[in-house]
């Protein structure tokens, strides 16, 4: 600690324009900007004023002070054992998309046909892609989120300004079929029956909170519906006296179908086998399929349609779509996630306890000189509304409970964990194997600032 501080000492502290002169800070200002670094620089000459830094420590302590990004988002490790996991980003991305994302930030082809000089489909290789990895779609399409999906069908096929509501026929034609058990709240307050409503569709609820029968359904359906929707209920489970009606049977009605499936599974997954995937919905006779793409897509943010080529177009030409458009960067990652390896979350699906524990026994063996650390099994779970009641199997490395705040707040890499059986668990299903030693390394730094 410097002495207390004199008015000498105060009227030493340096010209703000000198700090920033530094060629240190000066190397900042090119990196964040500078209005982070003269932020910077004012509390390094703060804690000079008070004594806590002499005048010449104050450029070292500005650097000190300066943040790592112009952005004050923080990189951390999720080690809580939920591997989409909604207030931390969700679906982790790929080294393939964050490079599409590097890419796609500069000057691109996303509008362009190169061959031509014309104006070309925006985001045609995304859209293409996502066709490939679903071939019983007719037609896709790519909004801003899975909300924002929903919500442009609900306007084009039953919003009072959709195209065709000049058509005498076409005006009755608002009411959206659904049972009264899938009227879901997705996350945050919001809930399917307001988003529907909220774009002028009239809902027709159907059978009751725990069953519904094909017969409630038909008997609904008529010159007024506008399409039937079935809404996967991603984020609970009903159990007990329950019935529903499946979309095979669904498909037999005279009615647009439309399913929201939610969570994005294109395709049937061995782990998750009461999932729903935008393949086997479309089999089974929907028209349309709506999910998003940063959950079990394991990609970024995103609306998902798929469905008839007809409707699809529909859709894509409806003025709101304008609304939902995703920019360059999505379609990049998209198409990444799509056509590159494997990503964090379908490898974190495919994990085997097993391997799980062998990388928990290391990570132990690493940090036993500084803390008591041990191997548990665990049960993990999907998340981001997905597959609720799955269990995965997984291990985790078992630290004192009193660890838990210090290693969330590390200004380096904070790890966040979660608190069972008394013990902190960094649970090592969505932590991939290439961040053990960073792991390792918070840990030993946590435990020594302890």
């Amino acid at each position: 600690m410097v002495d207390p501080p004199s008015s000498d000492v105060r009227r030493a502290v340096p010209r703000t324009d000198v700090v920033l002169a530094d060629p240190q800070l000066a190397e900042a200002i090119e990196r964040l900007g500078p209005a982070l670094v003269k932020q910077a620089v004012q509390r390094a000459q703060q804690r000079c004023r008070t004594g806590e830094v002499a005048p010449e420590s104050v450029v070292a302590a500005a650097c000190e002070e300066l943040p790592r990004s112009a952005s004050a988002l923080r990189r951390v490790l999720n080690a809580t054992g939920v591997v989409v996991h909604t207030n931390l980003g969700r679906a982790p991305l790929s080294a393939a998309a964050v490079e599409a994302l590097a890419l796609a930030a500069g000057a691109t082809d996303v509008e362009l046909d190169l061959a031509s000089g014309r104006r070309g489909r925006r985001g045609r290789s995304a859209l293409d892609a996502l066709a490939a990895a679903v071939p019983e779609a007719g037609g896709v399409h790519v909004v801003n989120n899975g909300a924002a999906a929903l919500a442009l069908v609900a306007c084009a096929l039953a919003g009072p300004g959709r195209p065709d509501a000049r058509d005498p026929a076409a005006q009755r034609r608002t009411e959206v079929v659904i049972a009264r058990g899938e009227l879901v709240e997705i996350g945050d307050g919001f809930r399917i029956p307001e988003l529907l409503e909220s774009v002028g569709a009239t809902l027709r609820e159907v059978g009751t909170t725990n069953r519904v029968h094909l017969a409630d359904y038909a008997g609904a359906v008529g010159e007024r519906t506008a399409f039937v929707l079935k809404v996967h209920p991603s984020n609970f489970v009903v159990s007990g006296f329950t019935s529903s009606v499946g979309l095979a049977e669904l498909a037999t009605l005279d009615a647009p179908l439309v399913a929201d499936i939610g969570s994005g599974l294109l395709a049937p997954h061995p782990r998750l086998p009461q999932e729903p995937s935008a393949a086997a919905a479309l089999r089974a006779g929907a028209d349309l399929v709506t999910a998003s793409g940063d959950k079990l897509l394991g990609g970024p943010q995103c609306g998902l349609m798929l469905g008839d080529a007809v409707l699809v177009e529909r859709l894509r030409r409806h003025p709101f779509a304008r609304a939902l458009r995703v920019d360059k960067l999505t379609l990049a990652a998209l198409e990444a996630t799509l056509t590159g390896p494997v990503s964090p979350v379908a490898a974190a699906l495919a994990a085997s306890r097993e391997e799980l524990c062998r990388r928990a026994e290391r990570i132990c063996r690493a940090v036993a000189d500084v803390v008591e650390a041990t191997v548990v099994t665990s049960e993990a779970a999907v998340g981001g509304g997905g597959a609720p009641g799955v269990s995965l199997p997984s291990a985790a490395v078992a630290l004192p409970v009193h660890l838990a705040e210090p290693l969330r707040v590390d200004p380096v890499l904070p790890i966040v964990g979660r608190v069972e059986r008394g013990a902190l668990l960094l649970d090592l299903v969505a932590v991939d194997p290439t961040e053990d030693e960073a792991l390792v390394a918070a840990l030993r730094r946590v435990v020594a600032a302890d």
